[in-house]
């Protein structure tokens, strides 16, 4: 069969109008939901990272432990050896003391060898001695050097041994050595001093933390 027989001409006039084709209707956009936040578009930055974290930015905790602990090390090593010491040495050479009637005390003659060991003058700003006894501890400011020729002529057992006093505002040299006497009154009777643990002349320096300590 020929394919014109079926082809039928079309013919505005009496074949009718072909329906319309209508355009898609877009869907409408959903509007936002009012309070939601609308969804952020781009790179999102982190606040923490951003200025950083103590774990981010500090060392372990274990870290700061141990230079800690140097830290202290080294401080203590440092003052152990910068610890105050006395700016001079000596001994305490002879020990006289008499009994002071009716006074229940006693008046003691401390003669001693004082050496300046510092690297600067010693300047003597007072002097004491202290007792260490069964009674207790007592301690008194050394008499003036004014006094000690009629201390002597009272009672001539002091005078043993004696030098020459030292006094408050003496100065000793670096590596100067001397050899002086203090008299001291303790408070004790002269058995309980005979008895006694100890006794010492404390020469306290000016501008020096540490007096100078002879005992014996």
């Amino acid at each position: 069969m020929d394919g014109t027989e079926n082809c039928q001409e079309y013919n505005p006039k009496t074949s009718p109008m072909p329906d319309p084709v209508q355009p898609p209707i877009p869907d409408p956009a959903t509007p936002p939901t009012p309070g939601s936040p609308a969804a952020q578009t781009g790179p999102t930055i982190n606040i923490g990272d951003e200025f950083g974290t103590a774990k981010r930015n500090l060392p372990p905790v274990k870290i700061l432990l141990i230079a800690t602990a140097g830290i202290l090390i080294v401080a203590g090593v440092a003052s152990f050896f910068q610890r105050a010491k006395p700016q001079a040495a000596g001994s305490l050479d002879n020990v006289a003391a008499v009994d002071l009637p009716g006074q229940n005390a006693v008046l003691v003659a401390l003669t001693f060898t004082l050496r300046n060991s510092g690297q600067k003058p010693l300047w003597v700003h007072n002097i004491e001695g202290k007792l260490l006894s069964s009674s207790g501890e007592s301690s008194g400011e050394a008499i003036s050097a004014i006094d000690f020729e009629r201390y002597y002529q009272a009672f001539p057992a002091l005078k043993a041994n004696a030098q020459a006093a030292l006094s408050p505002e003496d100065k000793l040299q670096p590596g100067q050595e001397v050899k002086r006497t203090v008299m001291v009154g303790f408070p004790v009777t002269l058995d309980v001093f005979n008895q006694r643990r100890s006794v010492s002349v404390i020469v306290y320096p000016y501008d020096q933390p540490v007096p100078v300590i002879l005992t014996r």
